[in-house]
């Protein structure tokens, strides 16, 4: 009988403002983990619903902050799912299009793997040629889920003295 092929880890970016939501916050939940809600872009939208998948790494990223950086690590625990503040009246990420029969967005849940002691800043991610074409580095880049490579995992954890 032939066994069956093991997918592969793949890498992954999130964004988010610390203000709204940051490492720190993931860190003080009791269980250190959250639901990635709240994705209202399409190509996000897909990534989150036909690509993550559990056991996949992600980045932590803080974004419109100073400094902008990655802060941390995070592992998928729930593959995507439709994602419920849309349909939340009162929540600020209600959509009044989508509908619980054909949900429209989706999101992922993520457990805390580390938060980093040195946090890297995007500034030292610029500086670095071996991660030059990393999507996030890219000129009109601003999708909040992005896919990052093996070798940029690695090299960002060098450069943040965290194990990968």
């Amino acid at each position: 009988m032939a066994k069956k092929a093991s997918k592969k880890k793949q890498y992954w970016l999130f964004k988010s403002e610390p203000n709204s939501y940051s490492i720190d916050d993931l860190e003080k939940d009791k269980n250190q983990t959250t639901c990635w809600d709240g994705v209202r872009n399409y190509q996000a939208r897909n990534l989150l619903r036909d690509d993550i998948k559990v056991g996949d790494q992600v980045f932590f990223y803080h974004s419109n902050a100073k400094p902008m950086a990655i802060v941390g690590t995070a592992e998928v625990v729930k593959a995507g799912y439709p994602d419920h503040t849309a349909f939340d009246k009162n929540d600020h990420h209600y959509d009044e299009k989508s509908d619980p029969e054909n949900p429209r967005w989706y999101m992922v849940d993520i457990k805390l793997i580390q938060k980093f002691e040195k946090p890297v800043t995007r500034e030292e991610l610029k500086a670095e040629e071996k991660i030059a074409d990393m999507m996030l580095l890219q000129r009109g880049s601003r999708l909040s889920v992005q896919p990052v490579t093996a070798a940029h995992w690695k090299h960002i954890h060098k450069l943040a003295g965290a194990k990968a």
